[in-house]
């Protein structure tokens, strides 16, 4: 009997038993569904997460002020690292010579209180400043409007950018909230632009931010010290790394940091975001993998369980082919490949099941992705071909070891 009469003689024995064939690959359906489903949800939300990090582009790195602090310990010093100025930043804009989009921006609080007549936000809007470049550079879309001029960033007008969450708070559905003013820690700004709506995943504090022209920023910051960042968007990704070592060299020859001392600021490549993210999914898929993992596991031993018991049923059956010439090796192929067939025909339908699941899931976390994973899927149907070797082997090494004489003798 060769494979493919294997694989025929198979099939005819689930069809045979189509019921218990049914119930046996039903929990293997299960097994992977949970296995595939949860791999799909995973990369459904990692590949969501992914594009708010692509709307920053990978093309970009940001610098801002070192907040670590060295520890007093053992009599040596505590050493304080000076914030970046906007005087620093600024001279960075300007003496930055590699092709680029420099933005410059500050936060000036989080728990501010937008204002428009009698209406009034929650106290927790944050209020930023920032230049022509920090709405672009930041992955933000303005829906209405327009972003700063120029001239608005020279001479620190008082025009703002808000968010979505600020604009249904303080205007009416039918009201176009754009050239409109509203009151932001005491001062009367005009509204410019508008920004789509992020969501909770996608950065949703941005629904409750009011952008300002940084230099305005500096003049309602009422006498504190502002940090300022800086975000350089490169023209030509191929040169990110030259881009870096100039903007290293630019920055430490501003701040003056002494040769052979650690930089007295920060820069971080934005990749680095998204390196971070594959990180935790490479966490979260181990966590995956090994739930479904166990719930195979419970699938392979009831396969095996059921695979006994057609073993029993079936000695009559096997002393036949025995005294008709077929071999121990054929008896336990037979039953191999029937154990393997049955196994991928409930990972067909698990891997279905999986990536439906899956794709739910995900879109309930953060809608607008729908992922078909077939690396997972390659990985289901290989699952079920070693689920079906490891059960199928011992009933099937039983079933070859039947003696013909007295399995005809089977009732």
């Amino acid at each position: 009997m060769d494979l493919i009469e294997n694989f025929r003689e198979a099939l005819r024995s689930v069809q045979a038993n189509l019921l218990r064939s049914i119930l046996t690959a039903m929990i293997i359906a299960i097994g992977i569904t949970s296995l595939v489903g949860i791999l799909t949800a995973i990369d459904g939300i990692k590949a969501s997460i992914s594009d708010s990090f692509s709307d920053l582009g990978v093309n970009s790195f940001e610098i801002w002020s070192r907040s670590q602090h060295r520890g007093s310990r053992g009599g040596v010093k505590e050493k304080v690292y000076p914030i970046i100025t906007f005087k620093q930043a600024k001279r960075f804009k300007n003496l930055y010579t590699v092709p680029a989009s420099v933005s410059i921006s500050t936060r000036v609080t989080g728990i501010a209180e937008v204002k428009r007549f009698s209406k009034k936000t929650n106290p927790n809007v944050s209020v930023a400043g920032g230049n022509e470049f920090y709405v672009v550079i930041e992955g933000l879309n303005i829906d209405k409007g327009r972003n700063f001029s120029a001239i608005e960033i020279q001479y620190g007008s008082y025009v703002a950018i808000v968010g979505k969450e600020i604009v249904d708070a303080l205007f009416e559905e039918d009201e176009n909230a754009v050239n409109n003013f509203i009151s932001v820690l005491g001062n009367r700004y005009k509204i410019i632009g508008l920004l789509e709506k992020r969501g909770a995943l996608e950065g949703g504090s941005s629904d409750r931010r009011v952008i300002v022209p940084v230099l305005n920023a500096r003049g309602i910051a009422g006498g504190r010290v502002l940090r300022y960042t800086l975000d350089v968007g490169i023209d030509n990704p191929l040169e990110m790394e030259y881009a870096m070592s100039e903007a290293r060299g630019l920055m430490r020859s501003i701040r003056r940091d002494p040769i052979g001392e650690e930089d007295s600021f920060e820069l971080r490549r934005s990749q680095t975001l998204d390196e971070e993210l594959d990180e935790i999914s490479g966490y979260l898929r181990a966590g995956g993998f090994g739930i479904g993992f166990i719930t195979l596991l419970g699938a392979s031993i009831g396969l095996m369980n059921i695979m006994m018991v057609s073993v029993t049923e079936r000695t009559r059956e096997i002393g036949i082919r025995k005294a008709l010439g077929a071999t121990p090796f054929l008896i336990r192929l037979q039953f191999l490949i029937e154990a393997i067939v049955v196994c991928l025909l409930g990972g067909v339908l698990g891997v279905v099941l999986g990536i439906g699941i899956g794709n739910l899931i995900s879109n309930l976390i953060s809608p607008g992705t729908f992922v078909i994973p077939w690396r997972w899927i390659i990985v289901g149907f290989v699952i079920c071909v070693v689920v079906g070797l490891v059960s199928g082997y011992y009933p099937a090494y039983k079933a070859s070891r039947v003696d013909p004489i007295e399995s005809l003798h089977f009732e």
